[in-house]
């Protein structure tokens, strides 16, 4: 009796074992990111920081999205309310706001909209920068429940989150919960910045793509000041030389499209793009001389901007002749 006591109490602690074993590799499985912080906290960010100054608008039902955008914006500088962005991105039929009007509603007040990589190390590196991060969460206990949120703080050692959301001015969650709400909607997070600020996990590709975002919001001085910025941080991009010269072309500052023009070719000297718009601009600014010789150098270059070339060209030579007549 004793011995087939011991056994059945090997056999329950052994099941209990197993059990204990699985559930954790199921939380592992679950909380995958915030496992991995806990065994290897992303280098150079400080273990703790709360940004007290993010305004705080309580959210109404289903409208969390306005709010959320608002906390953002007013941080980012935009004299924003909640109400004034009902409108721009709130769906009636969907109760609540989609992701693309989240991130289009910003780049038609002159911010830059940046949508974060699915990453919690990127999520405290742009709250340990200063800049708070809207997120998509699932809050339902059973069904799916989407809201927006504002994630202004954490804290290591206690493991918490802090966010503003819903009524809450200092919501604190666990970075286990926070991680399971957040993980439903695909780590999807967002932040709002001033154009001439860049984000801190910012890429240069994913940058110039949020500022082609923000020119579809018709703000030609925000432009201009996001690609400035870019080349300032990227002083070899190619696509942000030519980003800021277009913008200021299209606002009548030839001699300093020029400039950005002839230096962006100092450092990509083959490219037949910067040749052909610098030669473009050179000939809008009565100087068709040196446009055509230098229209001439990409005319001879192979490249799938050929078409490009001959119509500037064709441009060029025409207004020669008309100068001559």
């Amino acid at each position: 009796m004793q011995a087939s006591l011991r056994s059945s109490l090997r056999c329950a602690q052994w099941l209990a074992a197993c059990a204990a074993a699985l559930l954790l590799a199921g939380c592992g499985m679950l909380i995958p990111q915030t496992v991995d912080l806990r065994t290897a906290w992303p280098e150079s960010v400080p273990r703790q920081a709360e940004l007290a100054r993010v305004p705080f608008f309580p959210q109404d039902d289903y409208q969390c999205g306005p709010a959320a955008l608002a906390m953002a914006m007013v941080h980012a500088g935009a004299p924003v309310r909640p109400e004034t962005l009902v409108e721009e991105v709130w769906v009636p039929s969907r109760h609540g706001s989609l992701q693309v009007e989240m991130l289009a509603a910003p780049r038609r007040h002159g911010l830059v909209s940046y949508r974060l990589a699915p990453h919690y190390a990127d999520l405290l590196r742009e709250v340990a920068a200063g800049n708070p991060v809207i997120v998509l969460q699932d809050v339902g206990m059973f069904l799916p429940e989407w809201h927006y949120a504002v994630v202004n703080g954490y804290d290591y050692a206690t493991g918490t989150v802090y966010l503003r959301s819903g009524l809450q001015m200092r919501q604190a969650m666990p970075f286990s919960y926070f991680e399971r709400t957040w993980l439903a909607g695909r780590y999807w997070a967002m932040v709002v910045l001033p154009p001439g600020r860049i984000a801190a996990t910012a890429t240069e590709e994913r940058w110039l793509d949020a500022l082609l975002g923000l020119a579809r919001g018709r703000d030609a001085d925000a432009s201009v000041r996001g690609y400035r910025a870019a080349l300032a941080r990227w002083p070899d991009s190619l696509p942000a030389a030519v980003g800021l010269a277009n913008h200021l072309h299209a606002q009548n500052a030839l001699d300093e499209a020029a400039a950005v023009l002839r230096m962006a070719l100092q450092r990509h000297p083959d490219s037949v793009i910067l040749m052909n718009n610098l030669a473009q601009t050179l000939s809008d600014q009565g100087r068709n001389g040196e446009a055509l010789a230098l229209i001439h150098r990409a005319d001879a270059a192979q490249s799938p901007f050929g078409s490009e070339v001959r119509a500037t060209r064709e441009l060029i030579e025409e207004r020669l002749r008309a100068a001559g007549s």
